[in-house]
C-alpha cells in the first residue's frame, strides 16, 4: 500500500517525538497529583508498560515478516473477528488523533486568544494530511530532521534552569512509600504504550534492527521523563500538580540578564514541531488501519475524509480542555493499555498456540 522505506532509527525518532511532545507539558502535573514528590519514580514503572509493547509487537513481526497488523490478525483469530478488530482500531485511532489534534489547538489557544480552535486545528491537519499522501518515507525524514532540534532544545532548556534549581524539593524519598508512586505510573504509561503504533511501521522498515531501536527509543524517553519531571520538581516543588503546564511555567524562570529573558517562545516553537509529527503519525496509522481493514488497494483517496472525520471528533468529542483532562485521567488509562497492549499480546498468544497445534498435527 505504501512502498516507502524507513530506518529502524527514523522509526525510533518518530515514536519518541511522538510520546514525548505532548507528554513532556501535560504528564508532570498529571503524575504529580498521586505520586508528589515522587513523580520521578513513576515513569519507571510505567516505562514496564512500553518494554513490553515494544517486545510483543516485534514478535509478532518476528512471526509473521512484512506482513500488516491485520493480516497477522487473520492468520490468528480469523476473517470475521478480524473485521470486528479493525473497526474498533479504526474507531480507538479516530479518538486518539482527535483528541491529541484538541489537545495542541488548546494549548497555542493560550497564546492566540482571538484564533478560533477550529482554525487552529485545521490549519495543522491540512499540513499533516499532505504530509501522510507523501508517504512514510517523507514522514521519517521529517521526523530525522526535527529530532536533533527538539532534544537539543529542551535540554538546553534544562541547562538554563540548573541555578533555579533546588534538589533539596526531592526529599523525603518513598516518604508514603511505594504505592503513590505507582498510582503516578497510570497517566504516563499510557504514553508509553504508544510504542504499539510500530506494528504499522515495522513492514515499512529497510533493515532488522527494529527490536534494538525499540527497546532505545523506550530508554530515551524514560530518562527524558525522569529528567523533566525531577527539573519541575526541583522548582515548583509539592505546587507542580496545580499548574496545567508546569514545565512551560518553570521554563519562565529563565533569565540571563538582557540576553535571554524569556524563552517561551522557543518552548511553543518545539513543542509545535513535536506534536506536528504526533499527529502526523497518527493520521497515517488511522489511515493505514481503515484501508486495511477495507482492504483497499491506495489509502490516499481517504486521507480528506479521515482528516475531516478527525475534526469532528476534536470539535465535538472534546469540546474543551476541562474534557480533554478528563478523558486523559479516567478513558485513557484503561482504554489505551487494552488497544495497545493487551490485544497485541492476546494476538501473540493465539499465534503460539496455533503454531503449537500445527506442530502437534505433524507429528
Amino acid at each position: 500500500m505504501d512502498k516507502g522505506r524507513i530506518s529502524s532509527m527514523q522509526m525510533g525518532m518518530m515514536m519518541y517525538l511522538t510520546i514525548i511532545a505532548t507528554a513532556i507539558l501535560t504528564v508532570p502535573s498529571i503524575t504529580a497529583k498521586y505520586a508528589q514528590k515522587d513523580l520521578w519514580l513513576s515513569p519507571i514503572w510505567a516505562s514496564i508498560i512500553g518494554f513490553f509493547t515494544v517486545i510483543i509487537v516485534i514478535q509478532l513481526s518476528k512471526r509473521f515478516p512484512r506482513q500488516t497488523f491485520f493480516q497477522i490478525c487473520e492468520h490468528t483469530i480469523g476473517t470475521l473477528a478480524t473485521k470486528l478488530l479493525g473497526f474498533l482500531y479504526f474507531t480507538f485511532f479516530l479518538i486518539a488523533s482527535g483528541q491529541i489534534t484538541r489537545t495542541y489547538a488548546e494549548f497555542i489557544k493560550v497564546f492566540f486568544i482571538k484564533t478560533p480552535v477550529s482554525v487552529i486545528m485545521i490549519s495543522m491537519l491540512l499540513l499533516s494530511a499532505f504530509t501522510v499522501i507523501a508517504g512514510i518515507e517523507v514522514i521519517g525524514r521529517v521526523a530525522q530532521f526535527f529530532f536533533p532540534i527538539f532534544i537539543f532544545s529542551v535540554f538546553i532548556i534544562i541547562f538554563l534552569l540548573l541555578p533555579q534549581l533546588e534538589p533539596s524539593n526531592i526529599f523525603p524519598i518513598l516518604e508514603n512509600g511505594l504505592l503513590p508512586s505507582l498510582k503516578g505510573a497510570i497517566i504516563p504509561q499510557v504514553w508509553f504504550g504508544e510504542l504499539f503504533l510500530i506494528v504499522f511501521l515495522l513492514p515499512s522498515l529497510s533493515d532488522s534492527k527494529g527490536m534494538k531501536w525499540g527497546i532505545f527509543t523506550v530508554l530515551l524517553i524514560l530518562v527524558t521523563f525522569i529528567i523533566t519531571n525531577i527539573t519541575v520538581l526541583f522548582i515548583l516543588n509539592q505546587n507542580t500538580e496545580f499548574y496545567i503546564y508546569p514545565f512551560l511555567s518553570a521554563t519562565q524562570l529563565v533569565n540571563l540578564g538582557d540576553f535571554i529573558e524569556s524563552i517561551e517562545p522557543i518552548i511553543i516553537a518545539i513543542w509545535i514541531l513535536g506534536t506536528f509529527i504526533k499527529i502526523t503519525v497518527f493520521y497515517y496509522v488511522t489511515i493505514l488501519t481503515t484501508a486495511q481493514w477495507l482492504k483497499l488497494s491506495d489509502y490516499k483517496p481517504i486521507v480528506w475524509p479521515i482528516g475531516i472525520l478527525i475534526v469532528e471528533v476534536s470539535v465535538w468529542g472534546v469540546p474543551n480542555l476541562m474534557v480533554n483532562n478528563h478523558i486523559d485521567i479516567t478513558v485513557f488509562p484503561l482504554l489505551f493499555p487494552i488497544m495497545q497492549t493487551f490485544i497485541p499480546l492476546f494476538i501473540l498468544g493465539m499465534a503460539v498456540i496455533r503454531k503449537k497445534s500445527k506442530s502437534l498435527e505433524v507429528h
